[in-house]
């Protein structure tokens, strides 16, 4: 018996090498999948735009936010140009297509949403059919979370009351104080070293200025100031540019309420004071239509004595409260608004600075609470 041990090699076939072309095309389709993955589930990079969060955070600031603290919502419009803004100013060219728009859907995330937590989300005032915007392009906020679904917010006197109780007001929250001089000018440098913003001059000796809490007893001192108070707008004057914009409630930016904030499942009784309050939920968020035909209310066609809500609402406010545009002026913001928790600074520009003293390097990597 013979035996054939030869073993025949396989023939290797050689694949064809790719391109220089073709591999920095593969290369950079793969950082793009990768980079969207993580923008969209995990974390985005923003930047402060304005001060109304100042002193907690700063104008030039550079934060990452965390999508998946509070699960990261899915987008709306799915079909849009990776890492661009929605809208190229200059042109006011889309960089996003509408033409298809998915439901509100958000992934489980790791904790709810609290009282106190730093949030960046959408702009609830662009529901306004005016500016034709879906959700997920609409301009992103950054505030404070102050009220969440179901609390009964009121604010006294520029103090915010959650559930009856004072809520706690953040370690360097900023307002604007009336300042008073004898008439002599004030070192500009005292307004870049102090960080204070003069927001009017009411008459040649009188002031409103913006001054950080920590320095306001040493602006006090000085030889020139005659007297520094709180601005506060008194209880019962009607300031027609805050939410819900009725005189019915005469509510101001610091006198303002009581509201119910709407929660999930919540049944709110349809009358004269209550659509004032939540028409604009029930309506532009909820995506109802609603009529009203003489003492009668119509919600998508049926008559109807109440309406419970779908979703969950939260208050926001700048810890700079007389330089902040938030849920006083536009009302509560809706869930499905909310894009993600600001976890940390990972660069501040200053751009008022010098070469040398641009990069304010003590807050470099700092942790926002």
């Amino acid at each position: 018996m013979k035996w054939n041990l030869s073993l025949k090699r396989k023939t290797v076939t050689n694949k064809p090498k790719k391109s220089k072309v073709r591999e920095w095309t593969d290369a950079i389709l793969f950082a793009v999948i990768a980079s969207t993955i993580v923008r969209g589930l995990l974390f985005s990079a923003y930047a402060i735009p304005s001060g109304s969060m100042e002193g907690t955070l700063l104008t030039g600031d550079y934060l990452f936010v965390s999508k998946i603290s509070y699960g990261p919502r899915m987008p709306f419009t799915p079909v849009s140009v990776p890492f661009l803004e929605s809208t190229i100013t200059k042109f006011n060219i889309k960089t996003y297509w509408d033409g298809i728009k998915l439901p509100y859907f958000r992934l489980p995330g790791l904790s709810e949403i609290k009282k106190g937590d730093i949030i960046v989300f959408n702009k609830p005032e662009e529901a306004d059919p005016s500016y034709n915007r879906p959700v997920d392009v609409r301009t992103n906020l950054i505030k404070r979370c102050q009220g969440t679904p179901g609390d009964v917010l009121t604010i006294v006197n520029s103090q915010v009351y959650i559930n009856g109780k004072p809520a706690p007001n953040a370690e360097k929250a900023q307002t604007s104080y009336n300042v008073v001089t004898n008439g002599t000018d004030i070192n500009p440098q005292v307004f870049h070293d102090m960080n204070i913003e003069v927001l009017q001059q009411k008459d040649i000796n009188t002031y409103e200025m913006i001054i950080p809490k920590e320095y306001v007893s040493t602006f006090k001192s000085f030889s020139n100031i005659k007297s520094v108070s709180p601005v506060v707008q008194p209880n019962g004057v009607y300031d027609p540019s805050v939410f819900p914009h009725n005189e019915k409630f005469k509510w101001n930016q610091d006198n303002f309420g009581p509201l119910i904030l709407p929660r999930r499942g919540w049944s709110v009784p349809l009358n004269d004071s209550t659509m004032i309050l939540y028409r604009r939920a029930i309506e532009l968020y909820e995506n109802n239509k609603v009529e009203v035909k003489g003492n009668d209310i119509f919600i998508n066609g049926k008559k109807s004595m109440s309406y419970t809500f779908k979703m969950n609402y939260y208050w926001m406010m700048g810890d700079n409260r007389h330089n902040s545009l938030d849920c006083r002026f536009w009302g509560y913001v809706p869930e499905d608004h909310i894009v993600g928790k600001a976890m940390i600074t990972w660069m501040s520009i200053d751009s008022t600075g010098n070469f040398l003293i641009k990069v304010r390097w003590n807050r470099i990597l700092k942790p926002i609470n």
